[in-house]
């Protein structure tokens, strides 16, 4: 990947569910590119196929038709190793539901990843790190049903980052969580973004999280129906 291409090059996506009359087409020929250090929010109202773009980006849905390339890599032309290995190694995802495993404390959530992981190394360290990040140092050795849903979103997004992902992708990260622990997580991205530079795009019905992205994508019915950049978006966060 070179210093100036894109994250994430989409053209002409296009994903259909369903055979027969039962088919439902749900993204309609979708194109743009990110880039690197962008912040991007992705909006639209329920069955716009926001997710499912998010999903074909991560590598966890492949498209009908079109060209994906992410962190210079054509995820349709490459073979599943190579794909597992740039989710695994460059990816991090954050979801509304946490997907924390409660059987397992906090730091062994976090670390996750390394089972899938090239190296290996200083997992502890490594998940510890992650902790401090999110501010949940003291929190290593709790199992998940002793946190609140804040600190369980931020475990999540401890575990996001265990990789040290270029590109970080959420799918309605704040929709489990009260307004105010909400603003936090919003602060956070924020900051990750500004400061260490990572990518991201977050699936969103939050207008915070649309009033702080460089742009806003909205989506309507598998296409997309307006951009709107930093200028613009602290006054008007696009469709919800």
């Amino acid at each position: 990947m070179t210093a100036n291409a894109p994250v994430i090059r989409l053209r002409d996506v296009t994903k259909s569910y369903g055979v027969g009359a039962a088919k439902t087409q749900v993204l309609r020929g979708v194109s743009f590119d990110v880039d690197r250090g962008e912040l991007i929010a992705l909006v639209g109202q329920s069955g716009s196929g926001k997710s499912t773009l998010l999903n074909i980006i991560g590598g966890l849905d492949q498209p009908d038709a079109g060209e994906v390339e992410v962190l210079g890599v054509d995820t349709l032309k490459a073979n599943d190793k190579k794909r597992a290995a740039i989710r695994n190694e460059s990816i991090g995802f954050v979801f509304q539901a946490f997907n924390l495993l409660d059987h397992l404390t906090v730091l062994q959530n976090v670390t996750i990843p390394s089972s899938f992981a090239r190296d290996a190394k200083d997992i502890d360290g490594r998940g510890r790190e992650a902790l401090r990040r999110v501010g949940l140092s003291d929190f290593a050795q709790r199992k998940p049903g002793e946190l609140s849903g804040g600190q369980k979103q931020r475990v999540a997004i401890a575990r996001a980052l265990f990789n040290q992902p270029k590109l970080l992708l959420c799918d309605e990260p704040t929709g489990n969580l009260d307004s105010e622990t909400g603003k936090e997580v919003i602060d956070f991205f924020r900051e990750l973004n500004a400061k260490d530079g990572v990518t991201l795009v977050i699936v969103t019905h939050e207008r915070r999280i649309s009033s702080v992205a460089k742009r806003v994508i909205a989506m309507r019915d598998g296409m997309i129906v307006e951009t709107t950049d930093e200028a613009l978006a602290a006054g008007r966060a696009g469709p919800t």
